[in-house]
């Protein structure tokens, strides 16, 4: 699989650069599908306007907007009440999925019930996620980011990869959202973790991470403790 792990989007050139990389061509030659699920399951993001303003490209974080050679739209929630043949060709032959951030439970519950979940590690794909659509691909989010609670409990989402992410880090309208709350989510993680600010994104190619940045991040060891 090949992600691009980002808090608020392709913010920067540093960011703009590995996803051409992972790509592998032009973004003007790439046909996308943008997934604004998660944003349904936020009260500060959707549904209304903001779902709009996503799928548009209307929005201050850069993803549907770079210039796609075409752009689609998969809603999740859909997914079960059509067949399999109608979608699974479409996210097979897309060259890159662009998911938005919202709540990632709400998103990781409807990935799981649609069957993307399952599809997701075959897929040629690039997936690019944004804020909750990068921390679904973590084995959990941890308490501090639960909103919408899955029928199961908890807060596991889908282990695609083996870090946890806290994103927004030290955003000026996210006042919870510090260093201090970071180090406190990390400890109790119990993995690997990532503390990224809107400036910085994580790569990861066939399992190894490497973080892209402008900006500010710490990596936290299983323990809790910053490297």
């Amino acid at each position: 699989m090949k992600l691009l792990l980002t808090s608020a989007g392709i913010k920067n050139k540093s960011i703009h650069d590995a996803l051409v990389d992972l790509l592998g061509k032009p973004i003007a030659d790439c046909n996308a599908l943008c997934i604004p699920t998660a944003m349904y399951g936020h009260p500060w993001v959707g549904p209304g306007v903001k779902a709009w303003q996503f799928i548009s490209g209307k929005e201050e974080s850069p993803m549907v907007d770079l210039g796609w050679k075409s752009v689609g739209v998969l809603e999740l929630t859909a997914l079960p009440s059509i067949g399999e043949e109608r979608w699974v060709p479409l996210v097979r032959e897309t060259d890159v999925l662009l998911v938005s951030g919202g709540d990632a439970l709400y998103l990781c519950h409807w990935m799981r019930q649609s069957g993307l979940a399952d599809l997701l590690p075959s897929l040629q794909a690039v997936y690019v996620g944004m804020s909750a659509g990068s921390m679904v691909m973590a084995p959990r989010i941890g308490e501090f980011f639960v909103g919408w609670t899955p029928p199961a409990g908890g807060e596991e989402t889908l282990g695609l990869v083996d870090f946890a992410m806290f994103p927004h880090l030290d955003h000026e309208m996210l006042p919870h959202n510090t260093r201090a709350a970071a180090e406190k989510w990390a400890a109790g993680m119990r993995g690997p973790a990532y503390a990224i600010d809107d400036q910085t994104a994580i790569k990861v190619i066939d399992g190894a991470a490497e973080v892209v940045s402008e900006g500010q991040w710490t990596f936290f060891r299983p323990d809790g403790t910053p490297e």
